[in-house]
């Protein structure tokens, strides 16, 4: 199984989309940056922030936080990926996903993008869907025609301590998916008390 390269977190830049629900993906690789202590600096080529980290195993892992909007982060991450000739199964993609309970996270690869606007232009750019993905709950509202407005709001104080929750027991399993053995990541986090 491939070691995972590229994490990528989605979400909109500025400072009015920071703490909504859209963002989880880029609250991830806050966390992550912090963990690492390793600074996001913003890199017009890859057309987002960009940090690099040395992994205690030798390895390079690239973290990326899109600043394109949530539209066209494919744009950023084949960038990134294209120069360092990363492959799609080395990419994690770390996003919002309205099919989960806040307080609830999964590792997938592959399958469709869920109507998730960033998933749908990473795989139309990288011209495949077999990246990773940790799909961090947020919840839906109940109604189709409430998703857009639902998922640029902040999240209720309850939700967000979930949400929070959730990202920190992502966190926890993480040097396991990085290092490539996703099926003992996934076993600890989808098993981990909801």
């Amino acid at each position: 199984m491939s070691e995972i390269r590229l994490v990528v977190g989605l979400g909109n830049p500025g400072p009015e989309y920071a703490r909504t629900r859209h963002n989880a993906g880029f609250w991830l690789i806050d966390e992550l940056a912090w963990h690492f202590k390793a600074s996001l600096r913003s890199e017009g080529k890859y057309f987002g922030e960009v940090a690099r980290v040395a992994l205690p195993d030798g390895r390079d892992l690239w973290l990326l936080k899109p600043m394109t909007f949530m539209n066209l982060s494919g744009q950023s991450v084949v960038a990134l990926a294209r120069f360092f000739k990363i492959l799609p199964d080395e990419i994690l993609v770390v996003h919002d996903e309205l099919d989960l309970p806040p307080g609830a996270a999964r590792f997938k690869q592959g399958g469709g993008h869920g109507g998730h606007n960033g998933l749908k232009d990473i795989i139309a750019r990288l011209g495949s869907p077999a990246f990773w993905r940790l799909r961090v709950g947020i919840g839906h509202p109940g109604d189709k025609a409430e998703v857009a407005n639902f998922v640029l709001k902040k999240p209720r104080a309850e939700e967000q301590q979930a949400i929070d929750e959730a990202l920190v027991k992502a966190l926890d399993v993480l040097p396991q998916a990085l290092a490539g053995d996703m099926p003992s990541a996934m076993r600890t986090l989808h098993t981990a008390a909801k």
